[in-house]
């Protein structure tokens, strides 16, 4: 309450800490740990790429906390950002989504107390792969908006720019491309709706939701190039909504599980995937 309270009020804004330099797909093998001393939890490692970093109140932050196998030695705590030890090293400077603050992150001799946990301790990582599918749900749908409204806009732009004549949007190469890539957005908003149906159902929807992020990032490149085609000089101008969702829309394949990592799960998930020896 002490932190949900506020943030879903708007008074507070958060931050996840999963991502570390050397553990972004791989979450298992993140390096942060907190040892208990006392009262508190005392944290000690970075995180990276972490989102509202540079305005966040405070973290939702991943973290070993005992030995033991790689999947159950993990807790999520809840960590003030304005801690003795936190260090907001820099701002990152992205190619796109310029507009959402990314931030590395120091953690030094960071002291909370052990109430600041959530959940069962050695629960985190279950928890934090929980909140996967419904962050890859959420990408996916949140692609799939983008990708209308773009084709949308490239519609009316095509329809007002005149070439040899007439609008450019006559021309059946460019009308028919377009009736594509809009029917490849309507089955993935339908893949899309499958998923989020399953999910209120209370159905396991691990597959689904990485096959809808797979397949949105894949298809919002798709629809991006298509567009700014048609746009010309004008979609290659760095203030264009064209350009702009070029740029956005690359992370859709790399943030909350890069298409590797989906495809690893799908093939999991099917039985296909080699089995490997417990690290």
């Amino acid at each position: 309450r002490e932190f949900l309270t506020p943030s879903i009020a708007g008074d507070y804004v958060a931050c996840l800490g999963v991502s570390e330099v050397g553990a972004g797909s791989d979450v298992a093998s993140i390096k942060t740990a907190a040892r208990r001393v006392g009262g508190d939890w005392v944290i000690n490692g970075g995180k990276m790429w972490t989102t509202n970093g540079t305005q966040a109140d405070w973290m939702c932050l991943l973290a070993s906390t005992g030995e033991g196998p790689v999947h159950k030695n993990k807790s999520l705590i809840c960590l003030p950002m304005k801690t003795k030890g936190v260090e907001v090293v820099k701002k990152l400077d992205k190619l796109g989504m310029r507009s959402s603050d990314t931030a590395q992150i120091f953690l030094d001799d960071v002291r909370v107390p052990v109430r600041n946990l959530i959940g069962q301790e050695g629960m985190g990582f279950v928890y934090q792969m929980q909140q996967f599918q419904e962050e890859r749900l959420w990408g996916a749908i949140s692609a799939v908006v983008g990708m209308e409204r773009l084709i949308d806009q490239t519609i009316e732009y095509t329809r007002e720019r005149k070439v040899f004549g007439r609008p450019l949007l006559d021309n059946q190469v460019i009308h028919f491309k377009l009736a594509e890539l809009r029917t490849e957005v309507e089955l993935v908003r339908s893949l899309c709706y499958r998923a989020c149906e399953d999910y209120l159902g209370g159905t396991d929807v691990t597959m689904l939701a990485s096959m809808a992020k797979l397949k949105a990032g894949r298809m919002v490149r798709v629809v991006t190039d298509g567009c700014l085609q048609y746009w010309g000089g004008a979609g290659y101008l760095w203030e264009s909504p064209t350009a702009r969702a070029f740029r956005d829309s690359r992370l859709a394949s790399i943030g909350g599980g890069a298409d590797e990592v989906m495809l690893q799960i799908i093939s999991k998930l099917m039985g296909t995937l080699p089995r490997l020896e417990n690290r």
